[in-house]
């Protein structure tokens, strides 16, 4: 499999259809156009384009080239749920590990393609249950395993599988080895084994899940964090955010104390700030004025019914609220956009609207820079349009390579060709277990070495164009968004870890 990942052999027919398709789209003319119309066919369309012959020497050194170059490159990983080590290695006593075997790898996003290919709820719980014998839960997915072993969530922990436990196919004759490689994996340290070691991954950008707005790292240069900002807005999480502060909340005003002191707090240690409120609502914010979100926000305080539409201007001021302090902070602006997480709850017609809402977000607030995240899945065409036009809009192909990575490689090679490549974050895993990221960052570079190939052959890009992209995709744009040697020296030097 590993080779699969690293060179595409394809094996050449030569049928009437695979050459008509080698023709390209005006040979494919020519040849219809021949059938009918004889020999003047021949001359009714010019002939096509040559690639000139310094644009590539040979496809296959071309592409052994770039893939050299791209897996040697670092990695900046700009999406995570990771937990902290030290609380893996908690097992099951902890929240966000449901079972401390093999099983665990299956627990994020695969579980969703078990359910939908018709995997029962109860099957799924006694697959992911701490009281089963880890052995035995082969079977309980195996009915489903041949529909869902191709997808991108699958792929990802095949890959990482192999990778770390020398498993080349899940069956239940292998699952005694691949238990046998979780549990000689799962030791102290293999967090910077897995991310650094193997995926080559220089930093991860945390968004913490365990109920912290900010998570004090113990590892804080490797998991950086996100400063979580949807319960300043949504809600609002009052409890949550004010506790920690001190600060007694009667009125609006003392709620923008509170969100002004977290990022007094740890804006300086935060690489960015995070929502992913898109999965209640789209993300069409406008500028409402204080004096409107005032009574609203003291019917919230008071557990008095709002409606919908008094939710919604409450919400609105606060994520202003809170976006215009990370501008004044210079710190870039994370959203959920596009496809969401799980199974039979997403309304498709919602996610159509953010690529417009993104555009919107970046004409109210030209100063903030703005990190669409997920190439808001399946409409990317629309998010490049945003890319494009607006200088502060960039997108983030975080997930993407495991929701679809054959669509994650045409967003990438179109990426190239239509926006300025600064504009471009091109991996977060997106995980909550560790063991996975490898196996999506494999998927990453082999879909980053695929569109620079594909693009070269295509004559669209240079062989020495190409080669000078990888490092910008790989990490030079997150360095310089994020600001990451200016955090690295921070976060070094945090209160919580001297």
């Amino acid at each position: 499999m590993a080779g699969t990942l690293t060179t595409m052999n394809t094996m050449q027919t030569f049928s009437r259809r695979s050459a008509l398709k080698k023709l390209g789209t005006g040979g494919v003319a020519m040849a219809a156009l021949g059938q009918h119309s004889g020999r003047a066919a021949e001359t009714a369309l010019p002939p096509p384009r040559a690639v000139p012959s310094s644009t590539v020497s040979s496809s296959t050194d071309a592409r052994k080239l770039l893939a050299e170059r791209v897996r040697q490159a670092p990695l900046i990983d700009t999406h995570e749920h990771l937990i902290e080590e030290k609380e893996r290695l908690q097992g099951a006593s902890h929240p966000r590990v449901p079972c401390d075997d093999w099983a665990l790898l299956f627990s994020h996003y695969l579980d969703s393609d078990l359910r939908s290919a018709g995997m029962p709820k109860a099957d799924l719980d006694r697959f992911f249950s701490s009281k089963v014998d880890p052995l035995t839960k082969w079977k309980l997915i195996a009915p489903y395993w041949p529909a869902v072993k191709n997808t991108g969530y699958a792929q990802a922990v095949r890959i990482s599988i192999q990778e770390l436990y020398r498993v080349e196919e899940l069956s239940e004759a292998s699952i005694a080895q691949v238990q046998a490689g979780y549990e000689q994996t799962r030791r102290a340290g293999f967090y910077r084994h897995i991310l650094q070691d193997r995926a080559k991954i220089e930093s991860c950008q945390v968004n913490c899940l365990t109920g912290e707005p900010f998570k004090q790292s113990d590892m804080p240069t490797l998991l950086m964090q996100d400063l979580s900002i949807v319960g300043m807005f949504a809600g609002p999480d009052v409890a949550k955010y004010a506790a920690p502060t001190g600060i007694e909340v009667n009125a609006l005003a003392d709620w923008h104390r509170v969100i002004r002191w977290w990022f007094d707090r740890y804006a300086k240690y935060a690489v960015a700030v995070k929502s992913q409120h898109a999965y209640s609502r789209d993300i069409d914010y406008a500028r409402v004025p204080a004096e409107k979100a005032e009574p609203i926000f003291r019917k919230v305080l008071q557990k008095e019914p709002v409606t919908a539409e008094e939710r919604k201007l409450l919400e609105d001021h606060l994520f202003w609220e809170a976006v215009d302090q990370a501008t004044r902070h210079n710190l870039p602006v994370k959203l959920h956009t596009g496809y969401y997480a799980g199974q039979n709850s997403m309304p498709l017609s919602r996610l159509r609207l953010n690529a417009g809402s993104a555009a919107e977000l970046c004409r109210l607030s030209p100063e903030t820079k703005f990190v669409f995240m997920h190439i808001c899945y399946p409409y990317y065409e629309e998010l490049l349009a945003v890319a494009k036009q607006w200088t502060h809009a960039h997108v983030d192909m975080c997930w993407s390579w495991i929701i679809n990575p054959v669509a994650a490689k045409d967003y990438l090679k179109k990426h190239i060709v239509t926006a300025p490549i600064n504009k471009l974050l091109p991996f977060g895993a997106d995980y909550i277990p560790v063991e996975p990221v490898l196996g999506h960052a494999v998927m990453a570079r082999q879909g980053v070495t695929q569109a620079l190939a594909e693009l070269v052959e295509e004559g669209w890009l240079k062989l020495a164009d190409a080669l000078e992209l990888v490092d910008a995709i790989l990490h030079q744009n997150a360095r310089k968004l994020f600001r990451l040697a200016q955090k690295t020296e921070a976060l070094r030097q945090a209160d919580w870890i001297r």
